[in-house]
């Protein structure tokens, strides 16, 4: 086995939790015997300062000539006065379409050990496993024409999907419910947007390529609610851009913390990885970046690049065996009366590694 990576870090924390990530996927190539290449290239902020693009040439380059490419994060407050097409957020923009990644995967699920970080009551959360499948290249983030007219104080965007782009993400979520508790639900504003009335009417026609899936609407709204009070009854949820960018960052509730959030985006050139939180410059430099999920996202990167399932599944049970022997970051022990141990950044890397590889030597 053989794979190139580009780490893309980008700003913020972004370096901090993709060298973590970095370090698990060293490990498993070195008890594997695979070999795994990676290049390191500038993206978002770090590019604009040192290139003026929130994008180099070199980066989108090594990028398609790569397997896979980890990102960090991109973002700082310093940009936020710049035009929209500018920002570090537009770098990020750009090399998903340019990758073609369709269909981002957004796993949240409920840690036992990290029940007392949810506002959410444990009964409400205990069990929760939700894939969001998120389509990633099409509405508002990507519809034109968009504009701020800054004299005429008025601003627009465009939400489009074709019914092409509405299949093909479609048959990505019935086909991974397949493999799970075969249950997709596909969230929408029908009632309202003539985009959503496109996206409900597509679904259903997919759905009856899988008549063993069962098949259930929600307005985005209402799933707003159902996800704080009943997130077990849910399964793979499938949805349009900006919808699901919400949503799966609510799913934060359920897991306990942003920082424990991986995705991945499949479906075109060069798979896309990345941890679901932002940058967070305030703390960055610090050591207080939880890497759970970038390395979480690494071992994304090892199921749906690599193909190496065993290893995934080592990797997120070395997380859980972590955090079940009390270890925590700092975002994850806001309430510690127990006085739980709290690592920095390196040293639950560090923890995550050695129990990963007992895992993989034992396996």
């Amino acid at each position: 086995m053989k794979l190139k990576i580009l780490v893309t870090a980008g700003d913020g924390i972004g370096p901090e939790v993709t060298n973590e990530a970095v370090a698990v996927l060293n490990e498993v190539a070195a008890l594997g015997g695979y070999t795994f290449e990676f290049d390191s290239k500038r993206i978002g902020g770090v590019a604009i300062v040192a290139d003026g693009t929130p994008l180099p040439a070199d980066t989108l380059a090594a990028a398609l000539d790569s397997d896979a490419v980890l990102l960090g994060a991109v973002g700082g407050n310093e940009f936020n006065s710049m035009p929209t097409d500018k920002r570090p957020e537009a770098g990020l923009l750009q090399i998903r379409s340019a990758l073609g990644g369709f269909a981002n995967l957004r796993p949240a699920f409920a840690f036992k050990e990290l029940a007392v970080n949810s506002p959410l009551r444990p009964e409400v959360i205990d069990g929760a496993d939700i894939l969001f499948v998120r389509e990633l290249l099409g509405g508002l983030y990507f519809g034109q024409p968009r504009d701020w007219n800054r004299e005429a104080g008025e601003a627009w965007n465009t939400m489009r999907y074709t019914k092409g782009e509405v299949v093909r993400v479609a048959r990505v979520a019935f086909e991974l419910a397949r493999k799970r508790r075969k249950k997709v639900t596909s969230v929408d504003k029908a009632n309202v947007l003539e985009v959503s009335q496109l996206w409900r009417a597509t679904v259903i026609e997919v759905a009856a390529d899988f008549p063993d899936v069962e098949l259930e609407h929600q307005y985005v709204d209402a799933m707003s609610m159902h996800l704080m009070n009943r997130p077990r009854t849910f399964d793979v949820v499938v949805t349009e851009n900006l919808f699901g960018d919400i949503l799966s960052d609510e799913a934060g509730v359920i897991t306990g913390s942003l920082g424990m959030l991986p995705s991945a985006t499949i479906g075109g050139k060069v798979n896309l990885f990345e941890p679901v939180h932002g940058s967070a410059p305030d703390i960055a430099g610090k050591g207080l970046a939880n890497p759970l999920g970038a390395i979480l996202t690494a071992a994304l990167i090892l199921r749906h690049s690599a193909g190496l399932e065993a290893e995934a599944v080592a990797v997120e049970k070395a997380v859980r065996k972590v955090l079940e022997q009390g270890f925590r970051t700092p975002d994850l022990a806001r309430d510690n009366p127990q006085g739980l141990p709290v690592l920095s950044t390196t040293e639950m890397g560090a923890k995550v590694r050695e129990t990963l590889k007992t895992l993989l030597v034992n396996a």
